[in-house]
């Protein structure tokens, strides 16, 4: 059921990793960690290209492939699960980037549904941080924030912005508004 599979979209280094690590370790809520953080390791570890800095077309079918994958698994596994960005998300990658998405990507994005409420870390200056994997400015880490709403909002999701506040009052904000 799509209403136990819960997203936190956003920018990059808005703090979702933290926070739904947090969430999972403290809270005890199964977490699917973001898959581009994942491919980029696994990209870089082999020598690949499927990165977002030498083939973006490459790595937003791999970030595809691996959504569906995940949402798949979470679902089979049962529960509530908290996602670290949804198939939703790499539609918006896709319209930062300037590709034209896949089909298959669309329809997935409409057709393979998460809770109707989405959360959001809006861009955070103040924590805002680049590292092996995350080379984005501050600036584009802004407009990522804003399609990724554009993108859940145009498929009908509710997006709540998540406080500017503590870990935990983060946590507190979402734990709040979910089934546990």
């Amino acid at each position: 059921m799509s209403e136990s599979l819960i997203v936190l979209t956003g920018g990059p280094g808005a703090g979702k990793s933290t926070l739904l690590d947090h969430l999972r370790q403290h809270h005890g809520l199964n977490v699917v960690p973001e898959g581009g953080r994942a491919i980029i390791r696994e990209q870089v570890a082999r020598g690949g290209d499927a990165l977002p800095w030498a083939n973006r077309e490459a790595f937003c079918q791999a970030m595809f492939e691996h959504a569906l994958a995940t949402r798949e698994t979470a679902l089979d596994a049962g529960g509530v699960w908290l996602f670290d960005r949804g198939l939703p998300d790499v539609l918006g990658y896709a319209r930062l980037c300037g590709l034209a998405p896949p089909e298959r990507l669309e329809c997935a994005a409409r057709e393979q549904r998460y809770r109707a409420t989405v959360f959001l870390a809006p861009a955070w200056e103040a924590i805002y941080r680049n590292d092996a994997e995350r080379r984005q400015d501050f600036a584009e880490a802004q407009r990522t924030a804003a399609v990724m709403a554009e993108v859940y909002e145009e498929l009908g999701y509710r997006v709540l912005e998540l406080p500017l506040g503590s870990l935990e009052e983060r946590a507190t904000f979402i734990l709040a508004r979910i089934p546990v």
